[in-house]
């Protein structure tokens, strides 16, 4: 989908060259606003359309109703739990520690990243894969430009190098066993009606399908152990070797393939 680069409603100065600079960075054409609104903007041009606002980046999308901008999602509510000695899921399955390298194939919000980045701490790694380079770019200028809403995070979101590229094709440019932890969360095959809040992002994300080119790169990059995201009816489990945690009144499931079964 066509995407163009513009400022909020009221441009200013500033918001005019970060528009100009992003258009630039991304090889997309910059458009001057002229007081039109975004609807206006995507039926003209049919095209998606990426505002530079004063404190953030918004993204919507000619199919989406609500624009994507970065937020830490669940990460909010999740971290002050870990922080107050809770278990997190996540956390178990991945069985992270201070130092670790963390690949995050399906970047999406970095909700998982965070708690990663809070787990293995600043003599840690933690890199995340976006395919879709201007959700990359949003996310890249939260984590590091500080062109967010969301400040609390700062020392955890800088953690995260955002690498704007799909899975399979980064995964392909690693050394063997080069990870720790190896983290896929594709778009679930079956839509969660639960999570309304990351719509946006599957208007605008790439519908990734884990298959087995993808888990033999991540076996092979993996140091410990590959860990899988789905819904708990994925066929991916069984079909990929996963061991499934079945989680009760959950419509998620974690699962997990040691380093000792990959050449099983």
């Amino acid at each position: 989908m066509k995407t163009i680069v513009t400022t909020a409603g009221r441009p200013t100065e500033f918001t005019i060259q970060l528009a100009k600079n992003a258009s630039n960075r991304l090889g997309l054409p910059y458009i001057d606003r002229q007081k039109r609104t975004v609807t206006q903007l995507q039926q003209h041009y049919q095209s998606d359309v990426l505002v530079s606002a004063k404190s953030r980046w918004e993204y919507h999308g000619l199919k989406s109703k609500e624009p994507f901008f970065y937020h830490p999602s669940s990460a909010m509510f999740r971290l002050k739990r870990v922080a107050r000695g809770e278990h997190d899921p996540f956390l178990d399955v991945c069985q992270l520690q201070q130092g670790d390298s963390f690949l995050d194939c399906t970047l999406g919000y970095a909700s998982d990243s965070l708690l990663a980045a809070y787990a293995v701490g600043e003599t840690g790694t933690i890199h995340g894969c976006e395919a879709n380079p201007v959700l990359a770019f949003i996310l890249n200028e939260a984590f590091h430009e500080g062109r967010t809403d969301h400040m609390e995070f700062k020392t955890l979101m800088n953690l995260i190098q955002v690498i704007s590229s799909d899975a399979v094709t980064y995964l392909k440019q690693l050394e063997d066993q080069s990870v720790d932890v190896v983290y896929m969360d594709p778009m679930f095959e079956t839509s969660i009606e639960e999570s309304v809040n990351i719509s946006p992002l599957r208007a605008l994300g790439i519908q990734d399908t884990l298959n087995e080119e993808w888990v033999q790169e991540a076996k092979r990059v993996a140091k410990r152990r590959i860990v899988l995201k789905a819904h708990y009816t994925s066929p991916w489990f069984e079909e990929f070797d996963f061991e499934q945690i079945k989680r009760p009144n959950t419509k998620f499931h974690y699962g997990f393939i040691e380093k000792a079964a990959f050449n099983n």
